[in-house]
């Protein structure tokens, strides 16, 4: 009977941490998402497409890091400036999140 009980209280125990995980996974909401202005040389040039980005949030809501998987580099510049200027709402951990910016 004691092994049951120990055992219970243990698959207990891991089950609230992998809740805990997948909260931590959910989508944070966004504060503050400034349009990226749309290049003059991109006007210039017609340029259009879309640019793909991975965002790593921090605790505070500010982007840590960015990591661009396309897009035109005259496009990504203007993403990476306006990124700059992103805030998202608090947390306890890091997030990630994909976002993709058309033009």
């Amino acid at each position: 009977m004691r092994v049951v009980r120990k055992t219970i209280a243990v698959t207990s125990l891991m089950l609230s941490f992998a809740g805990g995980a997948v909260f931590a996974q959910q989508a944070r909401k966004v504060l503050s998402n400034p349009t990226p202005e749309y290049p003059d040389l991109a006007k210039k040039l017609h340029l259009t497409g879309s640019v793909k980005v991975t965002v790593v949030i921090a605790p505070d809501g500010h982007i840590k890091d960015t990591q661009f998987q396309g897009g035109n580099p005259v496009l990504v510049d203007a993403v990476q400036k306006a990124l700059k200027d992103w805030k998202y709402a608090p947390a306890n951990t890091e997030s990630e999140a994909s976002l993709e910016f058309k033009f």
